[in-house]
């Protein structure tokens, strides 16, 4: 995907981080350790960074959780998002804190005024807003307008909290329109990127475990990004928080929109294999975990599915009868034996 094909929007940004306005499209994750235990949550941020996680959240339920935000500006180099729900307190303590961003439905925080309060709040840090609407949490006069949760009902939702902030001279804002269910996530994002230019962050909510969480949001994520809609995103796995980072970057890659590692492309074998491909493939995905080259690297069952069917890889095997051909680009290097055959690729990818 080119960026020519990218929605356009303007661009916000959580510390140094930018979202929207063409930046590349940002990977964030949520803290699931007990907002009180200062501890235990920043050693989870900081594995989380490690990971791979470019922008966190952590819930603030309190006022006094607030001292959880202080701790993580201390800790980490990313942003650190503050999730607030009902207290418009909360997203003052945090804004004074340093957080780099606020999330906030402004429909459970309160009046106009206190929308206000936070949103002066913000304006005077730099800091942006995401107003997060969720299928789970409309409003009562949204349902009763669009007869329940539907696409069209998100949309009206987030649009109308956008609206309040810009009624309160902010604009900084970032929108979520989260359902469980797939096809209604997508068309609500869909109606609101063809109804303002904010920065959209994608997730599906609820969306289950490592499992049936990752293939719900692959299924979201990847329409919504392929139509160029969406600027940072969050796979929502019921699973270590590390798992939505992994889970959110293989994604991304699976599109092409990050070229940062290896994609291991590989065939479903059939009778003419000959050699154990499932295990193979299995031990060259894992051996490449650490490499950063953008190549494409094949692992196929038999000679007529290797460099043919393969020819477009950087590099790749074919199965024999206890022996793999080596091959680069369609051409064979070499035969090598069946138990080398992951040396033998590992030592040509070296050579790339």
């Amino acid at each position: 995907m080119t960026e020519r094909t990218r929605r356009k929007t303007r661009a916000v940004f959580a510390g140094g981080v930018k979202i929207g306005g063409g930046a590349e499209i940002t990977v964030q994750s949520m803290l699931n350790a007990p907002a009180g235990d200062i501890p235990a949550s920043v050693e989870q941020a900081k594995r989380l960074q490690a990971a791979g996680c470019q922008i966190l959240r952590a819930a603030v339920p309190s006022r006094a959780d607030a001292a959880l935000i202080y701790a993580l500006k201390s800790a980490l180099t990313i942003p650190v998002v503050a999730d607030i729900h009902f207290d418009y307190r909360i997203a003052l303590e945090c804004v004074a804190a340093g957080a780099d961003k606020i999330r906030v439905n402004p429909g459970n925080i309160g009046g106009r005024e206190r929308v206000k309060a936070v949103a002066d709040a913000c304006r005077s840090k730099g800091i942006p807003i995401r107003v997060g609407v969720n299928a789970g949490s409309l409003e009562k006069e949204i349902l009763e307008q669009y007869g329940g949760v539907c696409p069209r009902a998100l949309a009206a939702s987030a649009l109308s909290h956008a609206r309040l902030l810009e009624e309160c001279d902010f604009g900084d804002i970032v929108l979520s329109l989260k359902a469980s269910d797939v096809a209604t996530m997508v068309e609500a994002y869909r109606l609101a990127a063809a109804s303002c230019d904010y920065p959209l962050h994608l997730g599906v909510t609820e969306a289950g475990t490592a499992r049936t969480g990752l293939i719900k949001s692959a299924a979201g994520l990847g329409a919504l990004l392929l139509d160029g809609i969406g600027d940072t995103i969050r796979v929502s796995l019921t699973a270590a928080p590390e798992e939505e980072i992994r889970a959110a970057a293989d994604i991304l890659r699976a599109i092409g929109l990050r070229k940062d590692a290896p994609t291991v492309v590989s065939c479903p074998s059939c009778g003419r294999t000959k050699i154990d491909l499932i295990g193979l493939a299995e031990r060259v995905e894992k051996a490449l975990e650490g490499c950063k080259k953008p190549l494409t690297v094949a692992v196929m069952g038999c000679a007529v599915n290797g460099p043919g069917e393969a020819r477009h890889a950087d590099v790749g095997l074919a199965g024999g009868d206890g022996c793999a051909l080596l091959f680069a680009k369609g051409e064979i290097l070499r035969k090598v034996p069946e138990d080398k055959a992951l040396d033998e690729l590992l030592k040509e990818i070296d050579r790339l």
